[in-house]
């Protein structure tokens, strides 16, 4: 079966969900603003330019998590999608995931952003399938730490080539649609790489690969 494969963030929803959940828990006074505010902030612009220490983000991301439950969390998550996530969403990118899906394709997300903030996302775009950093779960509370490779930059790689070892399927003919030059290694391992709205470095890149790039962003 072929797939298609999507990146989440700014590629699916007009935002960075990490970085927006970050603000939510300042916005609703559940961490200190400055500190926690800085923090985020800084991450995102390591990110953007490249120089992403996803070990170092992991634990910061993570932290709030620490000794909650899902249940525990689940109203404040609710929260997040209804006030923050659900604007984000585009109508342009539920298109092209309907395409896909009309098509037969295999419907995967795969992002460096972790499961407890994204596994709602991907329910609410309809898409089962996702590769995500993983918060680690000990007697059904979080610790605040991750465990295996973190699926960011080559990590993507090795997530889906795990994933495919599992699943008995191939990169045949598989389309990848990502916003991020951190995402290159990927997009380097597909037939059908596609740049949607992308960074300044993706985009030449793209250019100058003669790869597609996307806009999920006009208003038709």
């Amino acid at each position: 079966m072929t797939l298609a494969i999507f990146d989440l963030d700014n590629t699916l929803i007009c935002g960075d969900s990490d970085h927006a959940w970050g603000q939510f828990l300042v916005d609703q006074g559940l961490v200190d603003a400055a500190q926690v505010g800085a923090a985020n902030d800084y991450f995102l612009a390591q990110y953007q330019a490249g120089s992403l220490n996803i070990d170092e983000y992991l634990n910061f991301a993570l932290a709030f998590l620490a000794g909650k439950s899902p249940a525990e969390l689940a109203p404040l998550h609710r929260q997040f999608m209804t006030e923050v996530i659900e604007p984000m969403v585009l109508p342009q990118a539920l298109e092209l995931i309907e395409h896909h899906r009309a098509l037969g394709h295999q419907l995967l997300i795969i992002t460096a952003t972790n499961r407890f903030v994204t596994a709602p996302i991907a329910k609410r775009l309809g898409i089962e399938q996702l590769i995500a950093c993983e918060p680690e779960l000990t007697g059904g509370r979080y610790t605040g730490k991750a465990i295996g490779t973190p699926s960011f930059a080559h990590g993507k790689v090795v997530r889906l080539k795990q994933w495919l070892s599992d699943q008995d399927a191939s990169l045949d003919g598989a389309w990848f649609y990502s916003d991020s030059r951190n995402d290159l290694p990927l997009l380097e391992s597909v037939d059908n790489p596609i740049a949607v709205n992308p960074d300044e470095t993706l985009r030449d890149i793209a250019q100058t690969n003669g790869w597609a790039i996307l806009d999920l962003r006009i208003t038709l």
